[in-house]
């Protein structure tokens, strides 16, 4: 399986949006600075994700994600994260 995964910022409250076989390393190797691109940004938590069967439809969704109409996506599926 391969999932895509949101992270929220700790610091900052941005959104990080990847891919990975393994969530739990991932979160792991973001939260201790070894993801060039997030480490001035931690700590992280992963506040959604989801699966796909084969890396190009996680591909793919994970590019949707990143547009315009995925994070308005996002933002509707974790509406109610914050209560």
């Amino acid at each position: 399986m391969y999932y895509n995964y949101v992270l929220r910022s700790k610091k900052d409250g941005n959104f990080y949006i990847g891919f990975t076989e393994n969530i739990e390393r991932r979160l792991e190797e973001h939260n201790n600075g070894k993801v060039k691109s997030t480490k001035h940004r931690i700590p992280f938590e992963l506040v959604y994700y989801e699966a796909c069967r084969n890396i190009s439809d996680a591909l793919h969704r994970e590019k949707y994600l990143k547009t315009t109409y995925g994070h308005r996506y996002l933002k509707n599926r974790m509406k109610h994260d914050n209560e």
